[in-house]
């Protein structure tokens, strides 16, 4: 009887406490993700009148890697400290993270460095979920849970996705398993963070997918097709910050010079190609994307532009671009399947953006958070091909692989690997 009693009080200090620790991690997310959303676009707007700000990339660059360099101490690792961390290391995530990802990623927006906002959430929410657990001196599990929470809270905000946020958050920490006991504080925080966002008057904007067109083979084969388009571009795009990155450090052992002259390449390839189109966040690629008008090239120049500025080293996320990358691959291959633009816009949209982070869970809710649910299953379709097919490393490093993709074939893989190297 005893044993029967203590069960409630103890669901109701578990209840009672997690929602506390989840309201103050949404409340300061939520601020200062509203202040970050709100000075991009005022940036942004500077930058569009001001284009003579492009040249100062590269100094912008210079002072933030000398900023890094000096004073964030282990903060440099970004997204990656964040979420080696709720895997269960015990660095410690210092607050000044907060400021130096915060301003560095803005003033990357102001001169011009083609880089998105959900690394820079991630990693506030990360700071600021572990700052809280030292509050209530959490233990080292309940510490994980924490910062899994702030990882959510984080990108629910910037993105107003506060489903999606939360499964972000537990399913981005390992490949192959989902970590399901961070689940009730990550809803949480991740919903107090993007009720507080929006209530400083942000607002996040949807785009519709048109007619949802009814199931039949060939359309089965088509996004067959697509899913491995937006998978392997997905592997493309990830595959290639890490190898830019090394090219850099190897030819630049300063840190200061390598982000001066990644930026200098920047600003001379925008040049020469006479183009700002993939510049900052590049948000109109969004609406030409879902409208049709979109150059059939778009997603290759966002992909390259990006590449260049995040190799070099620059503060910023990779969804946004990933979002913009899919859809306007979406788009150019619906002209070549003959399907609706905005409908393959749509699923390239989450598709991309699937097999980079390897989180299709995530963004299949994510699809039904923004696109509604008429088109669900072709939004699960579409995330699991383009997870199979983006190989079991993404944009974070630090992310653990639990179960390989493909186990099925890995003995065959390996023994023809031994028997290659013999």
């Amino acid at each position: 009887m005893k044993s029967e009693l203590k069960t409630p009080i103890n669901i109701g200090l578990y209840i009672t406490k997690w929602l506390t620790i989840s309201l103050l991690i949404g409340l300061i997310m939520g601020a200062l993700s509203a202040f970050f959303l709100k000075s991009l676009d005022t940036v942004t707007q500077i930058r569009l009148d001001n284009p003579w700000l492009l040249f100062l990339l590269p100094v912008s660059g210079a002072i933030f890697a000398f900023l890094y360099r000096k004073y964030g101490g282990n903060a440099i690792r970004g997204n990656n400290l964040v979420i080696d961390q709720a895997n269960g290391e015990q660095e410690a995530i210092p607050l000044r993270l907060i400021p130096l990802t915060l301003f560095g990623t803005i003033t990357t927006h102001l001169f011009g460095g083609s880089v998105g906002r959900e690394g820079t959430a991630v990693q506030m929410g990360g700071t600021v979920a572990d700052a809280v657990g030292r509050l209530f001196r959490l233990d080292k599990i309940e510490r994980e849970i924490v910062v899994i929470s702030g990882i959510s809270a984080g990108f629910s905000s910037v993105f107003g996705t506060p489903l999606a946020g939360t499964i972000f958050g537990l399913e981005v920490l390992m490949l192959g398993r989902l970590r399901s006991d961070g689940l009730f504080p990550s809803f949480f925080a991740a919903f107090f963070a993007n009720i507080v966002t929006e209530s400083f008057g942000v607002t996040h904007t949807h785009y519709g997918m048109g007619h949802i067109p009814d199931w039949s083979l060939m359309l089965f084969i088509k996004i067959i097709i697509a899913g491995i388009c937006f998978g392997l571009v997905g592997w493309l795009f990830s595959r290639s910050i890490v190898f830019l990155k090394k090219v850099y450090a190897n030819w630049f052992k300063d840190v200061v010079l390598r982000n001066f002259v990644g930026g200098a390449i920047v600003v001379a390839t925008m040049f020469i190609l006479q183009t700002q189109r993939y510049l900052g966040l590049s948000l109109p690629l969004l609406k030409d994307a879902f409208n049709g008008e979109s150059h059939w090239f778009d997603f290759l120049g966002k992909l390259f532009f990006t590449v260049l500025s995040l190799g070099a080293g620059f503060q910023g996320g990779e969804v946004t671009p990933l979002f913009e990358i899919g859809a306007t691959l979406g788009s150019s291959l619906a002209m070549i399947f003959h399907l609706s633009v905005p409908f393959l816009a749509g699923l390239g949209f989450i598709g991309v953006f699937s097999g980079a982070t390897n989180t299709p869970i995530a963004c299949f809710i994510m699809g039904i958070e923004l696109f509604g649910s008429d088109a669900a299953l072709f939004f699960f379709m579409i995330c699991l091909i383009s997870y199979m097919c983006s190989g079991n490393a993404g944009i974070y490093s630090a992310q653990k692989v639990e179960v390989e993709k493909g186990v099925l074939f890995l003995p065959i893989w390996t023994n023809w690997q031994n028997k290659k190297r013999k």
